[in-house]
Order: structure tokens, then C-alpha cells, then sequence
């Protein structure tokens, strides 16, 4: 196992409106598997984006000991291009091809280096990572590429990376595209990587086997050793902490709140006592003078003790609630989605997919599918075919790219349109529950960052009239940070409808309480919970 470490000091970077991103940040990533998480926006893509210098910070130093690789999310392969060049080992095989000729020059011995066996590793990477058809032998490495999927494009990107043999490995949402078995393949590859990675990720099941999480939060990285249900076990336990300490807190601004104001009457019958005896004139003058002076000292005192504790009180407050996460839930009642067992939903007999199987479909009452196959196999398809019908009841989609907006309009706006027999009152009472309160509604909805784009895009179709009773869902858990996976979770939670859903994430399907699992295959459907037959 590798040593290496990516060592951050002092580093500062802005974008060029000004927007900060990070102020003196100081980290020490790897070794090992190191998960990389936070919010959308928190800035984990430009962190690696700085690592291998495509961007420079205003202020700082980042170290990377030894080669850096880098698999980024956009990684715009063509169709077209040689399997040898988009594995980036082109002007390798040729070195290698003319030296095996007796034509080889000094330079071509330089360009190969160690990478004696550059191919052989390219078609044994191809094979583990599922890309069999290009595994049979090394002249697969001089095909050229029919259109390839995203999970594809993925795969090609990793082997591309491992073949330039890095010390440290930088990934960027490894995962999104990819189907189960591909996921597998790519756990199992990265988990035998002998040098240091880190990972931006939120699939749960690839950050269960990371050996540390770095959660970039505030601009700030803090470190939690173990993978994320580790993580997930220290942040629970402080987080209950900070909120038994705001609850201590706010009592302890209570009583002292409350001192105060006892201390304060007690201060003015004090003084209406005082007050009362220079009228009376009991005492000598000037006793009562000095009197008088002593219980103004003393009052004043007094007076400042008691503010100084609120103030106290109230600071501690302030510093628990700093602690807090904001662990804000999407809590909604839509009894209008409601579908009774038995209720026909969908009927879609011997449909053909394109280049593909012939399928049926049918769903009765509030089932929750789970629709998994391999990348290609026609999932999408599949669901457009299913409205194509229509189904037997009101339904909405939830497309991979949450393109349902009018970004010009607000995001009340875009409910409103969508829900036109709805009051102003009720749409903007239903979309603080998604957690857009106040002028939170009021934000265009192309100024939406992607966990807000979420919730935005439930609320417009649960809300929408009338009232969704089948919900179709194509990839939903694609690039969304951990929070807004939670708000997803929470959402469907409350809708009482069916449900079909596109995912590779089985963590997301059980907490969703996914009631039926089909595989689209070659063959058609496949009921992946039926039991095997004798």
C-alpha cells in the first residue's frame, strides 16, 4: 500500500466574481482510500480541479508526490476514435511495435520507459472492468469506437488512468452511470489499487469501503477515520451532543434571564425604600447621602452581574447551535397520490424496445419497483413507453436531467403553473415543507444549485394537478450530495402512490421500501425477487 499523501497548506482560491471558496486551507489527504463528501456547491470538484493544476489557487502550495491521475465527470469521448488512443497508449504501442521491428529509436526507448507490457495491462484491465469485447486480444487496441454509453465512457476513462500507472488517483463521482454489475467490477479494481485515492462520491456503497471520509464543509476539511457508516456513527453522536447542549444552554438563558429581571425588582424597591427615607428625612443628610451612593455602586453591580451572565448564557447558546447541522426534513402529507390495492395502474402488453426485448408491465396498487438493468439495456426507454400508453391513473416523470423548469420563473411560479386550481397560500404553505420558505419560493429557478433543483422538481410534480397516483423516477440519486439523497428519501416517504423507479443504488431502493425488483435483460423482464424454480 502506498505512502503517498496529498499535502494542502495555506491554499485560497476565489472565483474571478470574487466568491470565495477556500481561505487558508490546510489538509493532509491518504494514505489509502480516502471519501471525499460534502454538500453541492461545498467545492469538491474544484479542490480537485486545483490538486492537478487545471486550476491555481490565489495563495498556497499543494503537494502530490510521484504521478497524479485524474478521472473527471465530463469526459467528452467521441465515437470514432482508435481504442489505443482513447486508452491515451497510442504513441506507446508504437514505440513499442518499432523497437519489436529493429527500427526503434533512443527516443522510442524514452517513450516507453518500463511500459514493456502496456498492452497486455490494457486488455486484462478491459476484461475486469466488464469491456469483454475488446479483451480478446491486443488487436482489439486498434478498433475504433461505435457510440458509447456514459457507463462506458466511465470504464474507459478508469482504464485510461490505471494504465498510466499513478501514485495517486483522483475520481470524481466514479459511479454515476454505472450499472450494478459495473459497480461491482469497479469497487473491486479500485480496492486493489496499490497507490493513494480520492474519491468524490455519494454512493454510500463505494464510501462504506474507503478508509477515511474528508468531509469539506465551510470551506474547511475535517477528517473522520473509517468509512461512512463510521462517519456516520461520530457525526449522529455529536450532533445529539450539540442538541442536549442547546437545550442546557437555552435553560440556562432562561434563568438568567429570569435572575435579571428578579434582580431588577429587587434594585427598584431599593430605591423607592431610599426614596422614601430622604422624603422623609429619618436619617441625617449626609447618611443618607452616602447611602444613597453605596446602593447605586451596589445596584450597579448588580445590575451589570446579572446582564453579563444573559450575555454569557446567550453566547454559549450561539456556539451550540454553531455545532448544529442543518438537519432540516421534508415532511409531506399528500393523501391526493393515494392509490388503493387492486387499483390498475399499468397495463403494457408485448411492447418491443428499440433494438431490444419484447416486455410486458403490470402494476397493480401502490407497488414500489425498483427497474434495474445493465447500462444500454433500455431502462429509459422503457419508462417513456409506460406514458406512452398511458397509464390508468394521473402520473408524472422525473427525468435524469430535471430539465421541468421554466428557468426564467420563480420557483413558486413553476408550481403555480403546474397546479393551476391551487390557492397562492397553499402552494407557498406545501413548498415550505420541501423547504423553500418565504423568498426561498421566490429564487429563479435556473439560480437553483442541484440538492435545490431536487426538491424544486418534487414539489412540482407532487404538488401538480391533479395530484400524481404513479411516479416514475429515471436515475434520481445521479449527482446529488448526501443531503439532498436524505431529502429525496423523506420526500417519496409521504407520497402513497406507485412508484418506478431507475437506480443502481440498492441502499437508496431499501430505504424507499422498494416492494419489487425487475432486471430488463435480453430476455425481457426478470422478477429478481421470484424464487429460482426447482
Amino acid at each position: 500500500m502506498s505512502t503517498s499523501t496529498v499535502v494542502l497548506s495555506d491554499l485560497t482560491f476565489a472565483w474571478p466574481d470574487g466568491t470565495p471558496v477556500f481561505d487558508g486551507l490546510d489538509a493532509v489527504l491518504g494514505p489509502g482510500h480516502i471519501g471525499l463528501i460534502g454538500g453541492n456547491g461545498a467545492g469538491k470538484s474544484t479542490l480537485l480541479r486545483l490538486i492537478t493544476g487545471e486550476l491555481r489557487p490565489a495563495r498556497g502550495s499543494i503537494t502530490v508526490p510521484g504521478r497524479l491521475g485524474y478521472l473527471r465527470q465530463d469526459l467528452g469521448l467521441a465515437a470514432g476514435q482508435r481504442v489505443d488512443a482513447v486508452l491515451g497508449i497510442a504513441e506507446v504501442r508504437k514505440a513499442l511495435h518499432r523497437i519489436e521491428s529493429g527500427a526503434g529509436t533512443e527516443r522510442d526507448f524514452d517513450i516507453v520507459g518500463t511500459r514493456w507490457d502496456v498492452e497486455e495491462n490494457a486488455i486484462a484491465l478491459l476484461g475486469r472492468l466488464g469491456l469483454r469485447y475488446l479483451a480478446d486480444d491486443v488487436a482489439q487496441l486498434d478498433r475504433r469506437l461505435d457510440t458509447l454509453s456514459g457507463g462506458e465512457t466511465v470504464l474507459f476513462g478508469l482504464v485510461a488512468e490505471l494504465l498510466a500507472e499513478p501514485d495517486v488517483l483522483l475520481l470524481d463521482e466514479p459511479t454515476n452511470n454505472l450499472d450494478a454489475a459495473a459497480r461491482a467490477r469497479l469497487y473491486e479494481v479500485i480496492g486493489q489499487f496499490p497507490g493513494t485515492v480520492l474519491t468524490v462520491s455519494h454512493d454510500r456503497e463505494l464510501l462504506s469501503r474507503v478508509a477515511a471520509i474528508a468531509e469539506l464543509r465551510g470551506g474547511e476539511i475535517r477528517l473522520y477515520g473509517g468509512d461512512f457508516d463510521a462517519y456516520t456513527a461520530v457525526v449522529e453522536a455529536e450532533q445529539e451532543a450539540a442538541r442536549a447542549a442547546i437545550r442546557d444552554a437555552r435553560s440556562d438563558v432562561r434563568k438568567q434571564s429570569r435572575e435579571l429581571v428578579e434582580a431588577r425588582i429587587k434594585l427598584d424597591r431599593r430605591k423607592r425604600y431610599g426614596q422614601k427615607m430622604w422624603e422623609n428625612k429619618r436619617e441625617p443628610k449626609i447618611v443618607m447621602g452616602q447611602r444613597k451612593r453605596e446602593a447605586q455602586v451596589s445596584a450597579g453591580k448588580l445590575r451589570n452581574n446579572h446582564i453579563a451572565k444573559v450575555e454569557e448564557a446567550k453566547e454559549t447558546l450561539t456556539q451550540a447551535q454553531e455545532l448544529l447541522r442543518d438537519d432540516r426534513e421534508i415532511r409531506v402529507e399528500l393523501p391526493g397520490t393515494r392509490v388503493y390495492p387492486g387499483q390498475e395502474v399499468v397495463e403494457l402488453d408485448e411492447v418491443r424496445l428499440a433494438n431490444g426485448p419484447v416486455v410486458s408491465l403490470t402494476v397493480t396498487g401502490p407497488e414500489r419497483i425498483a427497474l434495474t438493468g445493465r447500462n444500454g439495456a433500455g431502462k429509459t426507454t422503457l419508462l417513456r413507453r409506460v406514458v406512452a400508453e398511458p397509464p390508468k391513473v394521473p402520473w408524472r416523470l422525473l427525468p435524469q436531467r430535471l430539465d421541468l423548469f421554466d428557468d426564467e420563473r420563480s420557483v413558486f411560479e413553476n408550481v403555480a403553473a403546474a397546479a393551476p386550481h391551487a390557492s397562492a397560500e397553499r402552494i407557498r404553505a406545501q413548498l415550505a415543507r420541501f423547504l423553500f420558505r418565504g423568498s426561498d419560493a421566490d429564487v429563479a429557478a435556473g439560480a437553483l444549485s442541484g440538492g435545490e433543483r431536487l426538491r424544486a422538481a418534487l414539489a412540482l410534480l407532487l404538488l401538480a394537478g391533479p395530484a400524481p397516483r404513479l411516479l416514475l423516477l429515471d436515475e434520481p440519486t445521479n449527482n446529488l450530495d448526501l443531503p439532498s439523497l436524505r431529502h429525496l428519501t423523506e420526500a417519496l416517504a409521504g407520497f402513497e402512490g406507485a412508484l418506478i423507479v431507475v437506480s443502481h443504488d440498492p441502499r437508496f431502493l431499501d430505504e424507499i421500501g422498494v416492494t419489487r425488483r425487475l432486471e430488463l435483460t435480453a430476455d425481457g423482464l426478470v422478477d429478481t425477487d421470484a424464487p429460482e424454480p426447482d
